[in-house]
Parts: structure tokens; sequence; C-alpha cells
């Protein structure tokens, strides 16, 4: 590590954090799960034999799988009480965790099921299922939903994911609302926990209304109003690094917006066929009311397009995200930690963040170091500290370890530490720190690797 500016900035009072919401969504989204299973209860009288507790267990897993689609689609429905105050790393945890129990439920709701039918009319299991998919009302349809929600569940597995682009694994998702559409008459139809249930019914229609309200302002109505209001077009597109841009976008109005650094907002280029993609990248720098700034490292197809932008290119945002931001600062003093790319968000938060701010920068070599003039020249003007961690000559990399971060940041404990680079960098540093003493309150890291 190389020390470049040792200067501190004047302390501050950090603020009061405000208090997450996440653990009453999380009691929220459980009392959901509590009700679909009170109403199994209530529905169900005695359960006889082999064949009833399987199908008891197939209607169960049945509409816990329904309930679960409603909330996997309300996850990412991008409501700002979510994205902002609980985080949208956090978000899309739980929206993964969900999926895979989804998954896993609608295995289970089809093979118990089957298996169910096939004792009770004693025939094999491959007639019924013929029979149930081609006889039975909406069984089609909720077939086809099936494979939708099988393809989306492989595709997201992290295996499978890293060899695939963004852009793919981003239309298969979209599906997600091909297959809710196509599954939901099957649930109603052959749901026996419906038949007769007007209130049961009046619930269901009300929770997959609602979801589908959220979809339809927060990604659909909200986003319009946005580019409509504010006219987004390119500014300028400059080369940072090797394989690294900026683009200045410019608008009207851009503080109306509320955003702050340290937060994203996902981007739709129109040009260079990049059009048909809309993109998470953060803000590189404090957004001002007619400019705001993002850079991007090329490591897929749409990133790579970036350097090809044209000024007065047309530019179509939604945003803004994320929770990373000074509002999570609980002490005076700050450490910001980048890895990479990662830089980015902190870059903005390095100029904005109060009091005493340190910020490290981890990159491979001197040439990787992307706005690396900006860091010296915001370090000399509030006073504050940049160090680099760059590997040695023949390759080797530097110490990031628990010892060596308290050596070089006196009274660790006492920091925030805010983190931003790849999956691997941030888990390492996290064990790092924990093990210098930085209570987990005080690490904050937004990660969207799933």
């Amino acid at each position: 590590m190389t020390t470049v500016y040792e200067r501190r900035a004047a302390t501050a009072v950090p603020p009061a954090p405000r208090r997450s919401p996440a653990g009453g969504v999380l009691a929220l989204l459980w009392a959901g799960a509590a009700a679909v299973l009170a109403l199994w209860w209530s529905d169900t009288g005695s359960v006889i034999g082999a064949a009833g507790w399987l199908t008891g267990a197939g209607r169960i897993a049945g509409l816990l799988c329904g309930y679960a689609c409603a909330v996997l689609v309300g996850l990412m429905a991008r409501v700002p009480l979510l994205e902002r105050r609980i985080g949208s790393d956090r978000v899309a945890r739980w929206h993964a965790m969900a999926g895979r129990y989804t998954v896993c439920l609608l295995v289970a709701h089809i093979v118990l099921i089957l298996a169910g039918y096939a004792a009770q009319d004693r025939q094999s299991v491959v007639h019924e299922t013929l029979t149930v998919v081609l006889d039975y009302p909406e069984m089609l349809k909720a077939t086809a939903a099936t494979v939708i929600l099988f393809a989306v569940g492989v595709t997201s597995a992290r295996a499978v994911r890293r060899r695939t682009s963004y852009e793919f694994w981003y239309y298969v998702h979209l599906l997600t609302y091909a297959a809710l559409f196509l599954a939901f008459g099957h649930q109603l139809a052959l749901g026996n926990d419906f038949s007769g249930n007007s209130v049961a019914t009046a619930a269901w229609y009300t929770l997959y209304l609602g979801v589908t309200a959220l979809v339809l302002w927060f990604r659909i109505l909200a986003p319009v109003r946005l580019n409509l209001r504010h006219r987004l077009r390119v500014e300028a597109v400059q080369r940072e690094a090797p394989g690294v841009y900026s683009v200045v976008v410019r608008g009207r109005r851009l503080d109306e917006l509320g955003a702050q650094a340290g937060q994203f907002f996902r981007w739709r280029f129109f040009g260079e066929g990049m059009g048909w993609t809309s993109t998470p990248y953060s803000l590189s720098a404090p957004p001002r009311r007619d400019l705001m700034r993002i850079t991007v490292k090329a490591l897929g197809g749409h990133s790579a397009a970036v350097s090809l932008l044209r000024p007065g290119t047309r530019v179509w945002a939604e945003g803004p995200y994320g929770s990373l931001t000074a509002d999570r600062r609980t002490a005076s003093r700050s450490l910001l930690i980048a890895g990479g790319v990662g830089i980015t968000p902190l870059r903005a938060l390095f100029e904005t963040l109060p009091g005493d701010v340190t910020l490290l920068y981890r990159a491979r070599t001197a040439e990787d170091l992307a706005l690396g003039g900006e860091l010296e020249a915001v370090a000399r003007w509030r006073g504050a500290r940049v160090l680099y961690a760059l590997n040695g000559p023949h390759g080797e990399r530097p110490d990031l370890t628990a010892d060596a971060l308290r050596a070089t940041v006196p009274d660790l404990s006492g920091h925030d530490v805010f983190i931003c680079g790849p999956h691997g960098f941030a888990q390492d540093l996290y064990g790092a720190l924990r093990a210098a003493g930085v209570p987990d309150r005080r690490i904050h890291h937004e990660s969207f690797e799933l």
C-alpha cells in the first residue's frame, strides 16, 4: 500500500442511523405464508390413507408455491422502500432465496399431487400425468408455466449464470411474468381451497393484483414519467483506464431525482444495439442539477459497447436505487475500500461523505487505477487519505489481512467501512474486518452476484 495523502478532514458528528424496515417486511412475508397454511388447515377435514396424505402435502406445497411466486415478483418490483431503505443487494438475496424455495415447492407439488392422484385412481404415475396435463382445465397453461419457471431456476444457478450473458439471463427472467399469468387460472380452477370460498378467492386476487399494480407503477409508469420529465442524453464518453469508460449523461432538473452518492440507476442506451437491455451502473460522481456520470468496465456485451456511445444518444434510466449512501453512517470516521471498478460508487462517496474519510483502492497495476487523478484531487481538497493496494513486481497480491488493515488504519474498529468490489474480494474483506474488530453494523456493502 502507498499512502498518497496524509491530511485529514475535520470530524463531523454522524447522524443517527435510520432503522431498517427489513425485519418488519420479513415478518409480513412469513405471516403471509402462515395465512396460506391456515387456509389449507381450515379447508381440510380428515386425511385418510396414503393418497390423502400425498395429495394434502401436494396441496400445501402448491399453495405455498403460488404465494412464493407472488412474493418473487413483488421483491423485484423495485419498490423504493425496499430498494433504498433495505438495500437492493439484500432484496436481491431475498429474491434469490425465495426463488430456490419456489422451485423446490413446485417440484414437491407436482410429485406429491401426481403420486397422490395415481394412488387414489390406482393408476401408474405416467398415466396419471398424461390425464392431468391433457384433460384437466387450465393444465396445459400450467405446464407451460412450469417449464418457464424451471428455465428461470436453471439460469439463476451461479454456475450457469457465470457462463451466460447478462442479456440472456435478463430476458429469461422477464418470462417469469408470463409464467405467473399462465399459472394463475390453474390455481383457482383446481385449487380445492378456493372452491366455494369467496374470501380466499378474493384474498388471492388481491395478492396477485396488488403485486401486478406494484410492477406496473414502479417498473413501467414511474420510469416513463422520469424519462419524459428529465430527457436524458449522452453528453460525452471518456476513457479512464484499460477497458474502463465514463459516460456523462445530461438531463433537465436532475436534482429532483433525489439521487445520492453511492446509488445506481438501471440504464438503457438507445444506440449501438444496446436498447434491448437495462443494466445497473453506479454513479461515479455526485449528481449535479443537469449532469450525472457513470463509469463502466467492459465485462460483457452491454458494458463493452458503452465505449461506442456517441454524444446525443438517447438514454432511458430507472432509479435511483441502492442504500450504499451516507445514510448508513454511524461513526464520524469512514474507510472506503474499492476493488477494481467497484471504485465507481465510492468515488462519489469519497467526495461527499462527511467526517474523516480514508479510501483504500485495490487494483492489479497502477494502469488499472480508474479515476485516480480525481481521487487525488478530492483528497487534496478535503484533506482526506488515498491508499493504493497494488500487486507487487512479480504479481504478488497485497496484504489485506486483519493485522494489515489495523496497521494501516488506526482505530479501525471505530470506523464505518464501505466496501464495493467483486464478490470474492468483498467476502474476504468482510472476514478480515470482522477479525479486526469492526462491528457487523458498521460494515456496509452491496453485492449483486447471487
